[in-house]
């Protein structure tokens, strides 16, 4: 299924920003390269998350295994358009199997571990997948039978593969060997056809498909390649599960353009993290604000770390303080990079080439395709963007003022998966997607940056992972003794944001946070979204049509 018009398509190539370039060529060029040498790395703990031994890949090694994999595939019925699930942690199986799907020119859709019945019973409908690819047990959860919970409910999950762990029924393993003699078809791929569906919240109550194709990919990955400044051979720590653009586009494409070593990181510990960074001679990773503002208070935990060799560090998903960027710089010669973007694909860097002064670089975005406004980097010809006045759709083009930003260009997506009623509402009338995200020009250097201001959409962002307050406004107010109930955020130094419950009782009734989250659990909602805090109120604040002002409760919930 083309995701991209052909008009766009079209357009794109004849102006260089789409080449005739996929994943599966791009891969094959680095084995081709540097063959023998190490690929990709496991977490150190794997025997703890899925219960085998972690695992070291050359690129040939992973080129095998993509075979395998992908002959497993096809004798399930996997073919090009197919959609193959998969419900993994961080570990080379998912790598293995998002280079077998653009091999096949099938599509992969990775789903969050800690997904459960309530968000599967959304997705899996619409995906129809053929196999579904998973482990037994992860984090107290028996991913098998929960799907085989699901099937018997008549949830489509196709054929369902488990990784790792001592063995058992319908085992990749096994789909492995049965299809070891199996041809390997060959496949004349569409790269315009999609590639990967992720899936992201917003303030609609369902999780929203985010599908994106090859051409996609490879000019995400060719702008964090130029923003990091990445080298032949450099490696790559990724603390990311591979379910979206963190991990795909910032992380899989990035090392697959530099031909290097591709680290996996999973769940994040820091002791762990660190012992990595300094053992794999790590040339780039990514990290929360509040982690690298931590480590700078504890020194101690820093010792004996080479430096030398980092390119630079990302971060983001909530700003960054000035002095942290500034002291990463001056004490360790390391450059912290400021991101902002979303699965949709709207991405910003503020990266040390195009903004040498760290304070600056914490607090301002260059305008990437805003006209008039020139950069060094190559991505920012491949980009365009606005900011308009949410409620006249006027453009800004003043400092100071607020107003929502609008993206479109070469990594931009196309619209939302089998939702053409959002995809109205996601793209203005000029064909800019929608972000939700408040920018304002900001008033230095003759206007040449966007400065972060809020968000107009109501979603929560809990340690970089979207949460839809809708979704969980919804279950609560299911409880018998609830009258209404709304969901907002809170700030956290850790996180970013975390969730804090507003709900309105029926009289006579009671309700403690210990009650909520077991009733919350019994409608297996996945664990991130549980309320942290909860008020209990008599109203809530709603504006003159009725809606609830949830950034009134956010004030208050702070």
């Amino acid at each position: 299924m083309q995701i991209s018009p052909q008009s766009r398509v079209d357009d794109y190539r004849r102006r260089g920003w789409w080449r005739d370039l996929g994943v599966d060529q791009l891969f094959r060029a680095a084995v081709a390269d540097r063959g023998d040498e190490e690929a990709l790395v496991d977490p150190p703990n794997r025997a703890t998350l899925i219960g085998d031994a972690p695992q070291r890949l050359t690129f040939n090694e992973v080129d095998n295994r993509v075979d395998r994999m992908a002959r497993a595939f096809v004798k399930l019925g996997v073919s090009r358009g197919s959609v193959v699930a998969s419900q993994l942690p961080n570990i080379v199986e998912g790598v293995i199997a998002f280079l077998a799907c653009a091999r096949l020119g099938a599509i992969l859709s990775p789903m969050a571990t800690a997904f459960r019945e309530n968000e599967l019973r959304q997705i899996l409908p619409s995906l129809e997948p053929r196999v579904l690819l998973t482990v037994e047990t992860f984090h107290g959860c028996n991913h098998a039978t929960m799907m085989k919970a699901l099937a018997e409910e008549g949830v489509p999950v196709g054929q369902v593969l488990t990784v790792g762990g001592e063995g058992g029924e319908n085992t990749l393993l096994d789909a492995e060997r049965e299809a070891a003699e199996d041809p390997l078809p060959a496949v004349d791929v569409d790269l315009a056809e999609a590639l990967t569906i992720c899936w992201t919240s917003g303030t609609e109550a369902a999780p929203k498909g985010v599908p994106r194709h090859h051409h996609h990919w490879i000019v995400n990955g060719e702008s964090l390649y130029e923003a990091i400044g990445l080298e032949a051979g450099d490696t790559l720590l990724s603390p990311f599960p591979l379910i979206n653009i963190a991990s795909i586009g910032g992380m899989v494409m990035p090392w697959l353009l530099c031909r290097g070593r591709f680290v996996q990181h999973h769940p994040f510990d820091l002791s762990v993290f660190l012992e990595q960074f300094q053992k794999e001679e790590i040339a780039y990773t990514v990290a929360p604000p509040a982690v690298l503002t931590m480590l700078l208070k504890h020194e101690d935990m820093l010792a004996g770390i080479d430096f030398s060799g980092v390119k630079c560090i990302a971060s983001g998903s909530a700003p960054l303080p000035p002095f942290m960027v500034a002291q990463w710089q001056e004490k360790y010669g390391v450059p912290i990079m400021n991101v902002f973007g979303s699965n949709e694909g709207c991405s910003l860097f503020s990266s040390a080439k195009e903004v040498p002064d760290p304070q600056m670089r914490a607090k301002y975005f260059p305008r990437f395709g805003a006209p008039g406004v020139d950069w060094k980097s190559e991505f920012s010809k491949k980009i365009k963007t606005r900011i308009v006045d949410v409620e006249t759709e006027e453009e800004i083009t003043e400092p100071g003022r607020p107003g929502e930003l609008r993206i479109d260009g070469a990594m931009t997506f196309d619209g939302y998966w089998k939702a053409p009623e959002l995809n109205e509402r996601a793209f203005d009338s000029e064909g800019y997607f929608k972000t939700g995200d408040l920018f304002e020009i900001a008033p230095v250097q003759n206007g040449r940056f966007y400065e972060f201001v809020g968000r107009t959409k109501e979603i929560i962002i809990r340690g970089g992972v979207n949460i839809s307050p809708a979704e969980i406004d919804s279950l609560i107010e299911s409880h018998p003794d609830v009258k209404e109930a709304a969901c907002a955020a809170y700030p956290d130094g850790k996180l970013g944001e975390r969730v804090c419950a507003f709900i309105v009782l029926k009289p006579g009734a009671d309700m403690s946070l210990e009650e909520l989250a077991r009733f919350l659990t019994a409608k297996n909602i996945s664990v991130y979204k549980l309320p942290e805090r909860l008020k209990l109120v008599d109203a809530l604040p709603r504006n003159a049509m009725g809606k609830v002002m949830r950034r009134e409760l956010s004030e208050l919930a702070g």
